[in-house]
């Protein structure tokens, strides 16, 4: 059995946990509109009908976003395609790709953020403007993703996210769409548990998908911590059991897994599984749930 970095944590450490908790029921993965090679690929080791995100990146080619989505449709999983507000130039742009999503791919799931440009480059600000502008019901979208950050946002204060939270929710639960919350990954359980707690409090019952990062090796997560604002400290990175001693060593998610199934409390934190951020390749975290899962 494998070992990964950080006191010989072994890849079988954490699988009676985790099933016994369910945390990998109904996971879903994140890949790029780059990945579809790599994803067929991996594809034999997930589960059949498992979601699968396409994200939006700067410089994606609408075409592949489009192709990727298909592809994904086409192997058996569930295309969850990603509309990043503030990259849409125009409503014509959104409605465009929402009906070649449906016609040409089968879509009928996305994952709405606002992105991460300063300024809009059109007419949508943020999650909230997609949301509320009826075109994911005019082009058959059933079942909208939004973001959550249990470790904050560096450019927003925390009480704007609740609020963006709350009124996400009110407008979807209006127009009777499902809904899920996707979270941004983190190397710490402790924000993670809080985070939930709070939303349950909320009144917020919708499932929740933990980020988890898949085997990458240390440098890899640092870079993509650093990325997203994530925090990646040297004594965060030891309890996720990894060491920033020790870069090229691999670090997978299985100390994390297993502290986060230890500790949820299904009365307190509702409804939660996992959403993998294959960094350190898609056919290695397709390998590492499959072993999981077990």
């Amino acid at each position: 059995m494998a070992q990964f970095a950080g006191e010989g944590f072994a890849e079988s450490d954490v699988l009676p946990r985790a099933g016994k908790r369910d945390l990998l029921r109904e996971y879903s993965l994140e890949i790029t509109a780059k990945d579809g090679d790599s994803f067929e690929e991996a594809a034999p080791s997930l589960v059949p009908g498992t979601a699968v995100s396409v994200t939006f990146l700067p410089g994606d080619d609408p075409d592949m976003r489009v192709a990727t989505a298909a592809r994904v449709k086409r192997l058996g999983f569930e295309p969850v395609s990603h509309l990043s507000a503030r990259r849409l130039r125009s409503e014509q742009e959104l409605e465009t790709m929402l009906a070649r999503l449906r016609d040409e791919a089968g879509v009928t799931r996305v994952f709405v953020v606002a992105g991460d440009l300063a300024q809009p480059s059109g007419p949508y600000e943020d999650a909230l403007s997609i949301i509320r502008s009826g075109l994911l019901e005019k082009y058959g979208i059933r079942h909208v993703g939004i973001a959550g950050y249990p470790e904050g946002h560096p450019d927003i204060s925390e009480e704007k996210l609740w609020q963006a939270m709350r009124d996400k929710i009110s407008v979807l639960r209006d127009v009777g769409q499902k809904v899920d919350i996707t979270t941004q990954f983190g190397f710490d359980t402790e924000p993670v548990l809080k985070w939930l707690e709070r939303l349950r409090q909320e009144g917020i019952e919708a499932r929740v998908r933990i980020g988890v990062a898949g085997p990458a090796s240390v440098k890899t997560l640092l870079r993509y911590a650093a990325r997203c604002g994530v925090a990646a400290s040297a004594k965060v990175m030891s309890k996720y059991g990894a060491s920033i001693l020790n870069l090229f060593n691999t670090a997978g998610p299985e100390r994390f897994v297993s502290e986060l199934a230890e500790s949820l409390d299904p009365a307190r934190h509702g409804d939660v599984t996992l959403h993998f951020y294959p960094f350190g390749g898609v056919k290695t975290t397709a390998e590492w749930i499959r072993k999981a899962s077990r």
